[in-house]
């Protein structure tokens, strides 16, 4: 028998598989909640399945097991994509998701580590995620642990100051067990990215930080889990991995629209992304 707390190392097809369902599950919470952000939860979910289907060591049974690999979610608005991946996991019940936003559930629209302790913290004030990671980073290699942090980030969230207080730090102390994923789906509230405030050339920016940086399609589960392996033989620095994603991946309305990334949608749009979602599209 396979020891549960090891990585599952699934197949890009198997992957692809339950990435459909997340996108389903997805919608219909944020259909049934009246709100939410499907732009930026449905870039990030190939990369976030990807994670906890083929890379982190963890126990489904025991979810706080001391050596798991942690994953920090630091755009919290995109949570919908992490909690449909928990349920996928088994890690909390699937029916539980349409309680999304409701008073006294344990699943908010941003994560929340008290009231669901399995998420590994509290998010959504931008920029704060990439510290939180670092420091857990920190302390599990004063503990001479091999366990790794993953974290992912926006793109239009790199705008904020403390993220570059991070990039500078984590290579001086050699956090080779820190993988950081920036969404770079080129959208955040007030419009395009490099509208609001350009970026360009990111990669460029993280080299210069002496990061290990690598860019590749965030959709595409070869070159995900190619990125991870890659990461995975880093001995001193730290890892970002620019995943350049689509915001509404899937789905024929949402794709590369700022308009959806923080409106739920109606029962009639639902079903024409359910359609979509169905093979009704070839995104």
């Amino acid at each position: 028998m396979l020891d549960s707390k090891l990585p599952q190392r699934l197949s890009p097809e198997k992957l692809k598989e339950i990435s459909r369902q997340c996108r389903i599950d997805i919608l219909e919470m944020l259909e049934k909640a009246g709100s939410g952000h499907p732009g930026g939860s449905l870039s990030a979910i190939d990369i976030i399945m990807t994670l906890f289907f083929h890379e982190m060591k963890s126990n489904p049974s025991e979810p706080m097991w001391e050596d798991r690999d942690r994953f920090i979610l630091s755009k919290g608005h995109g949570v919908p994509a992490l909690y449909s991946v928990l349920a996928e996991r088994e890690i909390i019940p699937k029916a539980e998701l349409l309680t999304l936003r409701k008073i006294n559930s344990r699943i908010q629209g941003h994560p929340d580590r008290v009231l669901l302790p399995v998420v590994e913290a509290s998010t959504g004030s931008l920029g704060q995620g990439i510290s939180i990671a670092q420091g857990i980073a920190l302390g599990l290699k004063l503990q001479k642990k091999d366990s790794k942090v993953f974290c992912l980030m926006g793109d239009g969230e790199t705008q904020e100051g403390q993220v570059w207080e991070t990039a500078l730090s984590a290579p001086k102390y050699k956090l080779n067990n820190l993988v950081v994923f920036i969404d770079n789906n080129n959208g955040q509230i007030d419009g395009h990215v490099e509208d609001v405030m350009d970026l360009r050339p990111l990669a460029d920016k993280w080299r210069a930080f002496r990061w290990a940086v690598q860019e590749i399609d965030g959709h595409d589960f070869s070159q995900i889990i190619g990125a991870l392996e890659t990461a995975r033989k880093e001995t001193e620095r730290p890892t970002l991995i620019v995943a350049k994603t689509v915001k509404g991946k899937g789905i024929s309305f949402m794709e590369n629209s700022i308009a959806w990334h923080g409106v739920s949608p109606n029962k009639e749009q639902l079903d024409r992304a359910l359609l979509d979602l169905n093979g009704g599209f070839k995104s």
